[in-house]
């Protein structure tokens, strides 16, 4: 409801209100004060500034669970594709402080990370990489010792607020079950979730997808620390059917276990990883002329696959049916996460056009619910946080009292325009986008030297 003779700071008028908690489907008129909703009302409302938002859609501002680029190039992308809130959740930091620390006051957009088991190895085991393991800590089976020391960084993280713990057991391929039972044991008492790169892929002999997700689940349920599994479609490719239909029994008995997907049928990786170590082209199905190198676009073959092995660099795999990608997309288990990175302009399409490429493709020329969608990319990915992180709990609604993180987009003409060539080119059809009430987009331009991006972050302890 709106108060009688109340001016907002900001009105957005006439707007198809989308809020996927309560299920409002309807025209409404939004008033916001500073960084909240504080009304969503039938009537006409009054504000210092209007936004016409007739013919568009409104609703909450999408979260992103698992965004690498954690930098202005990528937040200004993400903000383009309605992303208000990015979380690097799968990698994440040895050093949480630091990381917050690095970007106080200087974001476009909401920003938070977990801490990971991968940093926390790579710190542990001295591996002179520095974002995915090269050295010990891809290769070397931990000592007791070392495994302790990984425990005790894993709780201090926590301590000092991250907003999970994020493993990548495919990088980290030498770390034994024990090790990986350990990280969660590590989580056990803080309620945050752990989120997961499963150690294999798809039909693997050695360590397919349901073998991968039953490791996890196992840890899951012995420590009782809640699950998250990531970009399923990509791990799980040809066994992604039977994995989620393990998360759905899973979720029918109390565990709590919730998975993600982006809706490309391209992964994309550093080249020097261990996921290219031993028979990589069996495990995921594809061949050399599956790699697309990402600095220049060519496709590899035997001698260049090895030749940048050498340098290390970002390679993109097709090697999704396209049909594993619509299974997953469409599944009501999935929220929609975009596993971003650009660096430098070069990268996978992904970082640029993932929440319109949902709204575009499956949404307007496919089965998906506009409603199914928005909260796919708002509610459920605040829900999966909100135990751990209760400022979650005004994130992902359009209602009275949430924060004005807020997308408007017109539902004719969302598209995703980013390509696998041209990886930065923005999305077309979103139109305003407010982070805490402001205003980073405006008619689909970035506003200048704005900066209202807030840390999400766990309570510190």
């Amino acid at each position: 409801m709106g108060l009688i003779n109340k001016t907002y700071d900001m009105v957005i008028s006439n707007g198809r209100v989308i809020d996927p908690e309560t299920g409002l489907d309807a025209i409404r008129n939004v008033g916001i004060d500073g960084s909240t909703v504080e009304s969503v009302s039938e009537s006409v409302l009054d504000g210092k500034k209007v936004v016409d938002a007739t013919g568009f859609i409104v609703c909450p501002g999408f979260i992103d669970l698992h965004s690498h680029g954690q930098d202005e190039e990528n937040y200004q992308l993400q903000a383009r594709d309605g992303v208000t809130s990015a979380l690097e959740l799968e990698v994440g930091t040895s050093d949480v402080d630091r990381w917050y620390a690095q970007r106080d006051g200087k974001t476009l957009i909401n920003y938070g990370a977990s801490v990971g088991h991968i940093p926390v190895r790579m710190s542990v085991m001295k591996d002179p990489a520095d974002f995915i393991p090269v050295g010990d800590a891809a290769h070397k089976p931990a000592t007791p010792s070392e495994i302790g020391e990984m425990s005790k960084m894993v709780r201090f993280g926590l301590q000092r607020g991250a907003i999970a713990v994020g493993m990548g057991i495919m990088y980290t391929p030498a770390a034994t079950h024990w090790e990986i039972l350990e990280i969660f044991r590590a989580s056990s008492g803080s309620v945050a979730s752990c989120h997961v790169h499963l150690r294999g892929h798809g039909f693997s002999k050695i360590s397919g997808g349901v073998s991968s997700v039953q490791e996890v689940l196992a840890a899951s349920v012995i420590t009782r620390v809640p699950l998250h599994v990531v970009h399923i479609a990509s791990t799980g490719l040809g066994a992604t059917s039977q994995m989620l239909q393990v998360i759905k029994e899973a979720r029918s008995r109390g565990i709590d276990i919730t998975t993600e997907c982006y809706p490309y049928s391209a992964g994309m990786t550093g080249i020097e990883a261990a996921t290219f170590d031993g028979n990589w082209k069996q495990n995921m199905g594809i061949d050399y002329g599956d790699l697309e190198w990402a600095e220049t676009g060519e496709r590899l073959t035997e001698e260049s696959f090895n030749r940048y092995r050498e340098t290390g660099g970002m390679v993109i795999l097709h090697m999704i049916p396209e049909s594993v990608v619509d299974t997953a997309v469409n599944s009501p288990l999935t929220s929609i996460a975009s596993d971003g990175y650009i660096k430098r302009g070069k990268g996978h399409p992904r970082t640029a056009g993932t929440y319109s490429r949902v709204l575009g493709k499956y949404v307007r020329c496919g089965g998906l619910t506009m409603v199914s969608a928005i909260r796919k990319m708002s509610l459920m990915p605040a829900q999966r946080l909100e135990t751990r992180v209760p400022m979650m709990k005004q994130k992902g609604r359009l209602q009275l009292g949430s924060d004005a993180d807020i997308v408007i987009f017109d539902p004719e003409t969302i598209s995703d325009m980013s390509t696998y060539q041209q990886p930065t080119v923005p999305s077309r059809g979103i139109h305003h986008v407010l982070v805490n009430g402001i205003q980073v987009v405006n008619k689909s331009k970035l506003v200048d030297n704005t900066v209202p991006g807030c840390p999400i972050r766990a309570p510190l302890s």
